[in-house]
């Protein structure tokens, strides 16, 4: 019988209560009590990117990270940046790059997008190709997701909203 541990975190804006198993994931924790699909299994390794979720503002695969470890903290879903007005240039980038191939990356990407943004370690196409270097896709190329980034960094709204 598994252990279970109560947490409270902030979730998208919304402070949460939760009973968990000691052992459930992050990515477990989304996708089941809290039925918050956006976030995709990969590969169950922290290699993908996938899975990729904002964790008190730093980029993690949610993957390999316990929910018990969030416990105090605040957590951003792609569901968080869809309803976010400060990701608006970030999506409508990636719409206008066409970076949005069959979109099971694609959730992943823009949260390392927003990560990327929000920490501007570099703006150049080197700099945020290396930024992308977690998350994998096998339909772009990452071209398409670079000039995404690229534009919404370039541009007047980029994480900032319209």
């Amino acid at each position: 019988m598994p252990l279970f541990h109560e947490i409270g975190f902030v979730l998208n804006g919304s402070p949460i209560r939760l009973s968990v198993p000691v052992t459930m994931t992050v990515l477990e924790m989304l996708r089941g009590p809290l039925n918050l699909t956006g976030t995709k299994y990969g590969c169950g390794e922290g290699e993908c990117g996938a899975c990729t979720v904002l964790v008190d503002g730093l980029s993690l695969n949610a993957c390999i990270l316990l929910a018990v470890e969030c416990d105090g903290r605040e957590i951003t879903s792609i569901e968080g940046l869809a309803a976010d007005p400060a990701a608006a240039g970030l999506r409508r980038a990636f719409v206008e790059a066409g970076a949005v191939q069959c979109g099971f990356c694609t959730p992943g990407m823009v949260v390392q997008g927003k990560y990327l943004l929000d920490t501007r370690t570099g703006t150049d196409r080197a700099a945020i190709a290396r930024g992308l270097e977690g998350n994998l896709c096998r339909c772009t190329g990452y071209r398409k997701v670079v000039d995404a980034i690229e534009r919404a960094m370039g541009s007047t709204e980029g994480a900032g909203g319209d």
